[in-house]
């Protein structure tokens, strides 16, 4: 239930090893279509899947799948981020219908360089959130993010899809810390979805190119 969706790497891939995507070869005809408009992109953060559901009435929380488990201290930072009467009566007031936010947990333990991110515990970042079938704009994740007090993943590319992928075959640092970022996610500035009702929606991860790239400065 409130599975996320996977999300289409902007290029075609030789093969789901690093470094075999075919550059100029587009993923899905919906990306060469919308090639040239402006597509905004926040930090992707090598963690774990989480979701936060509120469905009127309480507050619980999943993995990527239903299935999936959650680590004891991971679930422990999420009760203290969300749960308790205070956080059940402001996900009341902010929302007056079943709603499902989407994030990573991320930090030491989670992951191979989850300690990159903080090395002395956990923490939960929201990247989306659906009411219904609604997804909402970045205006109004800020929005709720700075409701609920939780971080929110940071914009870093704005431009053409051929822009994104330059600058993610370069490399960039982090906004957590003095290493490199994994990678972007990338929707068009206004929300689009094809005739599957699926959104238009990608990612691009720096361990996808052929590194280094001679034609990069040096990553600031």
């Amino acid at each position: 239930m409130n599975k996320y969706h996977k999300i289409k790497t902007l290029w075609k891939r030789q093969s789901e090893k690093p470094n075999n995507i075919i550059i100029g070869e587009y993923a899905l005809p919906e990306f060469d279509l919308l090639k040239d408009i402006e597509w905004v992109g926040t930090e992707k953060i090598d963690g774990t899947n989480i979701r936060v559901i509120w469905d009127n009435n309480k507050i619980r929380f999943g993995g990527k799948t239903d299935n999936a488990q959650i680590p004891t201290f991971l679930y422990d930072k999420l009760n203290e981020l969300f749960a308790g009467e205070v956080k059940e009566q402001l996900f009341e007031q902010t929302f007056d219908s079943p709603v499902c936010l989407y994030g990573e947990g991320y930090g030491a333990k989670i992951q191979r360089g989850g300690g990159n991110y903080k090395s002395d515990g956990v923490g939960f970042v929201l990247f989306d959130i659906k009411i219904g079938n609604w997804w909402l704009d970045r205006g109004s994740l800020e929005d709720i993010a700075e409701k609920l007090g939780i971080d929110i993943v940071p914009i870093i590319f704005r431009g053409t899809l051929q822009e994104l992928s330059d600058f993610v075959s370069c490399g960039h640092k982090s906004k957590w810390g003095d290493f490199l970022a994994e990678g972007v996610v990338a929707k068009p500035i206004i929300e689009i979805k094809n005739r599957g009702d699926e959104r238009i929606i990608t990612k691009l991860k720096y361990k996808d190119f052929i590194i280094p790239n001679p034609t990069c400065e040096e990553v600031k």
